[in-house]
């Protein structure tokens, strides 16, 4: 039996009336032209995270660090090669650099006549700090050799540090060894060993710097191998306060704090008995020039005057 199958557009719906056609959608509104507004928050797409804003660029005003400084000084040194990284645009920003095109075509960068005073001004501030602390190390090793000591400055010393709990293994006796670098290194005028009491003095005007120092425990850790006392001297900032009190240096550690012309001792450094001083340290020590100390047959001859 066949069916049979009509010919011809389908019949309209049952509930609207023949002849009329469905409504159609209105349309949405047009976005208003240019950029939205700075206050609008970013629109992305359901499911995937909020986009993350590209870091601020320099503004006018904001100071600049060490690390403009350093640029500045590597592209006055060099060609002038530009990196093209953040650092290059705050400073181009700033006005402190210069772009200009070579003969072949390539950009290089050029510091600009205010790049110039910044280097300069910088350099100013650099040498001013390294003046505080080198007239401060050679405060201490002066008092040193008024004490009757030898001391000696810049040194370059090996020091032995302990193994590590998670890498000691079972027996083992194996030892970590570093180079430490003590601002001034004093031993007593003696023939004994025994009696040499070695001291290591680490000199700080910078609280910032201070405040690294601290948390590396193997350079302090290193300075107590190498003497039988560890202490900090605090310099004071620009206003001639003292640029860190004497609770917050490590405790075993002495503590020297500077007040005008002298050195006052606000926390005693706990003494550890050195017996012999490693030979390493003895060849470092034969090797390098101590401080002149005051001479004795001098200080006579100015007491016969008087």
């Amino acid at each position: 039996m066949l069916l049979e199958t009509p010919i011809g557009p389908p019949p309209p719906a049952p509930d609207l009336p023949p002849g009329i056609p469905p409504p159609t959608p209105p349309f949405p509104d047009l976005p208003p032209e240019g950029d939205p507004p700075p206050g609008e928050p970013p629109v992305w797409e359901p499911g995937r995270e909020p986009p993350v804003a590209d870091p601020p660029l320099h503004r006018a005003g904001d100071p600049l660090g060490r690390t403009h400084a350093r640029r500045l000084r590597e592209l006055h040194r060099s060609a002038g090669w530009p990196c093209g990284d953040i650092v290059e645009v705050e400073l181009l920003a700033a006005g402190l650099l210069t772009r200009e095109r070579t003969a072949s075509g390539h950009e290089t960068l050029r510091l600009s006549d205010a790049g110039i005073a910044h280097l300069a001004q910088a350099h100013s501030g650099n040498r001013a700090r390294l003046g505080a602390h080198e007239a401060l190390v050679e405060q201490v090793a002066r008092q040193m050799t008024r004490n009757g000591r030898l001391a000696w400055r810049g040194l370059r010393l090996r020091a032995r540090l302990a193994v590590a709990d998670e890498g000691k293994e079972e027996g083992a006796t194996a030892a970590r060894w570093c180079m430490a670098c003590p601002d001034v290194f004093s031993i007593r005028n003696t023939s004994v060993e025994a009696y040499c009491h070695p001291i290591v003095h680490e000199i700080k005007v910078s609280r910032a710097d201070l405040l690294g120092d601290l948390r590396k425990a193997d350079k302090r850790a290193a300075y107590l191998d190498l003497g039988g006392e560890c202490w900090y001297v605090l310099g004071q900032d620009a206003t001639g306060r003292a640029i860190a009190a004497p609770e917050e240096v490590s405790e075993g550690c002495g503590v020297l704090m500077q007040e005008g012309a002298r050195l006052v001792v606000a926390r005693a450094a706990v003494h550890r008995p050195v017996e012999r001083l490693p030979f390493a340290v003895w060849m470092a020590l034969a090797k390098a020039q101590p401080l002149d100390g005051f001479d004795d047959d001098a200080q006579d001859s100015l007491i016969a005057c008087h």
